[in-house]
This record gives structure tokens, C-alpha cells and sequence, in this order.
């Protein structure tokens, strides 16, 4: 069952630590405390299960979307819109691929550290995506590199 903010109730059983409504996680505490973990994985939950929901909702309107549109170009316009949606929905599948693997690494006590230095990613990074594995520096190397490979 889920709350009204999208948690799962099963994975709020889980959590024994008290969250403020207004907690936000801040550079003077320690690093990836229990706070902040809790916070990354009630965040991380939140938006799977928002992702999913959407996913529902996009599947049940294609079903009842299917319907003979005499028009020609009304019907192109309608086979373009579902084809976007499905981009979409194929991206966020992704997305909760991702989503699960960070709460993997939460469960191991990897999260938040980034995986090609070991140094602890910052907080505003990790809030703005939560999904991130890498420290803002090491994914600019990686993205520079990308791109001079690809220039090749």
C-alpha cells in the first residue's frame, strides 16, 4: 500500500529513523548519517514510485486511447503522440533501473560516495539527482573524455 506522498508502507516499516517533514540534509553533519541516508532512500522511493504510477496511467490511456480517426493527418498526429509517450515511458523504465540500483547501494552503505574516486559526492549534487555515482568532478572527466572519443 502506498501513502499519500508515494512512499511504499512496506519500505516505511523498514525505517526506524524519525524524519522531520522539513529535514534537509546539510554539509555540517556527518556524511550519509542515518538522517541522510533515509532521506536519499525516502526520495529515491518517492520518485520510482511517481515514475511507476505514470507508467500505469500512460498504459491504461493507450488502451482506451485505440480508436479509428478517419482523418489522415489526425491520425499521424496520434501515432506521433504515442510514439513520444512510449520514448518517454522506455526512458523512465530506465530511470527505475537506476532508482533501484541507488537503493542498492544505500543498503550497502555505497551510496553517496562516488565510484571512481571514493570521495563523498556533495549534498546539493545528490539532492538535485539521486541517482548520481559519480563526484561533479569525476563526471566532467568522464563526460570530456566521452566527447574527445567521440570526436575521433
Amino acid at each position: 500500500m502506498t501513502t499519500d506522498n508515494g512512499i511504499d508502507e512496506g519500505d516505511l516499516m523498514k525505517s526506524e529513523v524519525f524524519l522531520p517533514e522539513d529535514y534537509r540534509p546539510v554539509e555540517d553533519e556527518p556524511f550519509m548519517n542515518e538522517r541522510q541516508t533515509e532521506y536519499f532512500r525516502r526520495k529515491l522511493i518517492t520518485w520510482k514510485n511517481e515514475i511507476l504510477a505514470g507508467s500505469r496511467d500512460t498504459i491504461e490511456g493507450l488502451q482506451d486511447g485505440t480508436r479509428a480517426i478517419p482523418d489522415v493527418a489526425d491520425r499521424a498526429s496520434e501515432e506521433t503522440d504515442r510514439a513520444l509517450e512510449l520514448r518517454t515511458r522506455d526512458r523512465q523504465r530506465k530511470l527505475v533501473s537506476k532508482i533501484d540500483q541507488a537503493l542498492r547501494r544505500i543498503e550497502e552503505g555505497e551510496y553517496g560516495y562516488c565510484q571512481v574516486t571514493g570521495d563523498p559526492i556533495s549534498l546539493k549534487r545528490l539532492d538535485a539527482r539521486p541517482i548520481a555515482t559519480m563526484s561533479l568532478e569525476a563526471q566532467e572527466r568522464h563526460e570530456r573524455r566521452e566527447k574527445v572519443h567521440r570526436d575521433d
